[in-house]
């Protein structure tokens, strides 16, 4: 086989921009869907059943369709409207976080769910309220539990982040896509992607391992 070192040397600024930006989508993603799977978690662990229902149903959705078809239709269906054009960057965002947020959803339920409900019974009977009780009790045991699931989330959306050369986000498979295209080579372009994933998952792990430890 033979690899040409002087390709990738040519491409590699373009391809620490896309690292980084990969990097960030992937932060804001989790982040935002962290917060959005919060309440959407609770939501799903309403007493009633029609309260259930829209948070039930968007967990499903998004988790029962592949994040191919939503970025598609995040991208030509839903940004257009509000953007008034496509945007990649905001196709981007968008699609991750809200993928991001139904499976953060359930983290957040089974971590919640796993605390014996008797804490949230003495806190209460010791005159909190059941929102103290959930803030100052449950949630800080279950965040601890959580940490392992939010991790790999992580690292799923650094991965999944590839499919955003779809729609020409200019992250790492873009750029392989490209150099690629100029020069009708396999081998540099993929390789050198698959280097990057894999730098970017492995560290990702450590530190989710160092991070585990410490808590």
């Amino acid at each position: 086989m033979d690899f040409r070192f002087d390709i990738v040397i040519q491409y590699l600024p373009v391809l620490l921009k896309g690292t980084l930006l990969t990097i960030g989508i992937s932060i804001v993603s989790i982040l935002i869907g962290s917060i959005l799977g919060l309440g959407i978690g609770f939501g799903k662990m309403a007493p009633k059943w029609y309260f259930r229902w829209p948070f039930h149903s968007y967990i499903n959705f998004f988790r029962g369709t592949p994040l191919y078809v939503q970025i598609l239709i995040v991208h030509f269906g839903l940004i257009p409207p509000f953007y008034g054009k496509t945007n990649a960057l905001m196709t981007a965002f968008v699609a991750l976080s809200l993928n991001s947020a139904a499976y953060s959803a359930e983290i957040f339920r089974a971590g919640i769910q796993s605390i014996d409900r008797g804490q949230k019974e003495a806190a209460i009977s010791l005159g909190m309220s059941s929102t103290q009780a959930m803030r100052f009790i449950i949630l800080p045991q279950a965040i601890k539990r959580m940490v392992p699931a939010f991790g790999n989330e992580f690292i799923v959306l650094v991965k999944d982040s590839s499919l955003l050369a779809l729609v020409a986000a200019p992250e790492i498979m873009y750029w392989s896509n490209t150099m690629k295209g100029q020069y009708a080579r396999i081998w540099e372009p993929y390789l050198t992607a698959a280097l990057i994933y894999f730098i970017l998952t492995y560290s990702l792990s450590k530190l989710l391992n160092y991070v585990e430890r410490r808590m």
